[in-house]
């Protein structure tokens, strides 16, 4: 699950790229290098190529190009990126996706996330109160099951800055919430991610071809992710335009219906 806050290091030099780990994140460093490695087998060139691995830290290939935020709206980098994507998610085959750790942030434990911050939350205003309301209400509501999952290798951070764009292709970085997971919940998660809107709307899921429960399953997902964003805006960040928090509770109770 995405959030707010630095979880390592980065050093270059020349073509190599060290990543230090720095908050103690369980397991990072370790699913950061098998992501590399199998996408190294798997999907050449899509990835840093691993080098070396020790304790809390990564060393791997450093790849050019610009992260997207700001530049997926234009059709080719899109383009690019969907491209990029769908290779991540087929990769790694069925036999050996089956062994592969399941990510971290899968929908009970971010649907508990939710519902923590929902009971931790302070009368706001009306809107931000009424989207905290019907959100917890949808949740407690649906049962997910296990209709439209279908198998996919996950990088596990929705963030445009992990998808490098150099003219031709989009390749990504940043894979230390990545493992097995599923298409529509890696879909939710990337679309619903701040940095996919707040400088302009990119819809990538409709690039990709779902079955009827896939499209349910996106939709719903969507809404949990949605509501994960509105509590990790309710405060303001440098990094955001001012107004962003109002513009997710809007997006909150539209995804809702509300």
């Amino acid at each position: 699950m995405a959030d707010l806050v630095h979880t390592h290091l980065l050093d270059f030099d020349g073509d190599v790229v060290t990543k230090r780990y720095i908050d103690g994140k369980p397991g990072a460093a370790e699913r950061e290098w098998r992501a590399l490695t199998l996408l190294a087998e798997h999907a050449p060139g899509l990835s840093p190529r691993p080098i070396a691995f020790e304790a809390g830290v990564v060393r791997m290939t450093r790849i050019d190009g610009v992260p997207l935020r700001g530049l997926a709206a234009e059709e080719s980098p899109l383009a690019a990126m969907a491209a990029a994507l769908t290779e991540l998610y087929e990769a790694v085959p069925s036999g050996v996706l089956q062994a592969v750790p399941v990510r971290p942030w899968q929908i009970e434990a971010v649907s508990d996330w939710v519902r923590e911050r929902a009971a931790a939350w302070r009368p706001r205003d009306p809107l931000a109160d009424r989207a905290v309301e019907e959100g917890v209400r949808w949740l407690e509501a649906w049962r997910p099951g296990e209709a439209g999952v279908r198998p996919a290798f996950g990088a596990g951070d929705g963030n445009l800055a992990n998808f490098l764009w150099d003219g031709v292709r989009v390749r990504i970085v940043d894979f230390e919430d990545s493992g097995r997971s599923d298409l529509a919940h890696e879909l939710a998660e990337l679309s619903e991610h701040v940095s996919m809107w707040v400088d302009g709307e990119v819809e990538i899921a409709r690039r990709f071809e779902l079955s009827g429960p896939e499209e349910r399953r996106l939709r719903d997902c969507r809404r949990l992710q949605s509501l994960v964003w509105l509590f990790l805006l309710s405060h303001d960040s440098p990094r955001n335009p001012p107004g962003t928090f109002a513009r997710q509770v809007e997006r909150v109770l539209r995804s809702l219906g509300a």
